[in-house]
């Protein structure tokens, strides 16, 4: 099934209601990074508040089942449902509330990761409806601010206490508590990534990693297989791993925004909590 084919005749039923102002295609179909497991993300821009009926009409003309419906909440509307075999998510959202959020990004330099992730499904989203208003939500996100850039490094730069016991968890072989701090310091150079190469983070979590590191030209050489093999190789070769690629970002960071003092993460990142000496 062509799934941009199916987000099209949903956007269409959705265009009959007056209150809506614009449908964007967001999510994995959007930037064509979907497979068989992809799902449909549809965001709706409403001019005024969606009713349960007026949320509920598309899906009963294309006889959904309904897996989710949530009331209002983090000033947004969601419910998923599948249809034809498909899944699909939808966000709904007052205009209004999309451009409020653009202006904290791209204005107040706004590092939450939900609001980023909303300026990137209008920044990379397909238009379905409502070209007019979409194209001029495109026209503000449309420059990545340096500013911003500047505070997702600052944000995310520091790697936290916990990556100090690294010699200890692998020497007591703690493998779970070793394993959360490597997927904790991983996630925060990704931030830094994102934020070296003035990307609006499209997920939370990161997904779609290699799609999104395959898009980056300031990253540490063949920056996707080594973050992938953190997980697959044995872990001390893993943390060694690590160690060195965190010394590599420290220099793309001194190199691209030389004003970022690095020299108390540099040597909190090198610390290594000490044994103690048993007698």
């Amino acid at each position: 099934m062509d799934l941009k084919v199916l987000a099209s005749a949903i956007a269409n039923i959705y265009e009959q209601n007056p209150k809506v102002e614009a449908v964007l295609l967001g999510g994995s179909v959007s930037r064509n990074w979907y497979d068989e497991y992809s799902d449909i993300e549809l965001f709706v821009f409403w001019k005024k508040a969606p009713t349960d009926e007026d949320r509920m009409a598309p899906i009963g003309k294309f006889n959904g089942s309904i897996i989710d419906f949530h009331p209002y909440e983090d000033e947004e509307w969601s419910e998923t449902y599948i249809t034809q075999g498909v899944k699909l998510e939808i966000s709904n959202f007052l205009t209004d509330t999309i451009n409020k959020v653009i202006s904290d990004v791209i204005n107040s330099y706004d590092t939450d990761l939900d609001k980023q992730c909303i300026v990137a499904t209008v920044y990379y989203g397909v238009t379905l409806i409502g070209d007019l208003v979409i194209n001029n939500l495109k026209e503000k996100v449309s420059t990545y601010p340096y500013e911003l850039s500047v505070a997702m490094v600052k944000e995310n730069i520091f790697l936290g206490n916990r990556w100090t016991n690294r010699e200890a968890l692998l020497e007591r072989k703690d493998w779970l508590m070793l394993y959360r701090v490597m997927v904790s310091v991983q996630t925060n150079l990704m931030g830094v990534l994102f934020g070296l190469n003035r990307k609006f983070v499209h997920h939370p979590a990161f997904k779609w990693q290699k799609h999104t590191l395959s898009s980056m030209k300031i990253t540490p050489e063949n920056i996707s297989n080594r973050l992938e093999s953190i997980f697959l190789a044995d872990p001390k070769a893993s943390i060694r791993e690590l160690e060195v690629i965190i010394e590599e970002m420290y220099e793309l960071v001194q190199r691209e925004i030389p004003q970022i003092d690095l020299s108390f993460v540099v040597d909190k990142s090198l610390f290594l909590r000490p044994k103690n000496e048993i007698l």
